[in-house]
């Protein structure tokens, strides 16, 4: 690995370990209940579908595979469904 990298991943390291410690520095200062307990509760929803929504909606196989990962969500285990809409993901770009 070249002296860039090496620094960057270093870098990455250092910031994660830096938001996990904040959380345990600064937890006991967050509210307990009222609007801002509220909004950060609702933070990881909001952050997951950021992150999940662009994939989906890109184009027709990743749309069925969240379909189908979600409609097996309801009755079979998580891994179950992850893989069922995996499947469905690599059968249709396979098929197109």
């Amino acid at each position: 690995m070249s002296g860039p990298t090496v620094w960057a991943i270093l870098a990455m390291a250092l910031a994660t370990y830096a938001t996990r410690i904040a959380g345990f520095l600064v937890g006991h200062l967050l509210p307990a209940s009222g609007p801002l307990r509220r909004a950060l509760d609702a933070l990881p929803v909001a952050v997951l579908t950021a992150l999940i929504a662009p994939v989906v909606l890109s184009g027709r196989a990743e749309m069925a595979g969240a379909a189908v990962a979600a409609a097996l969500s309801l009755r079979l285990p998580m891994l179950a469904a992850l893989v069922g809409g995996i499947a469905t993901v690599a059968l249709m770009r396979a098929l197109s």
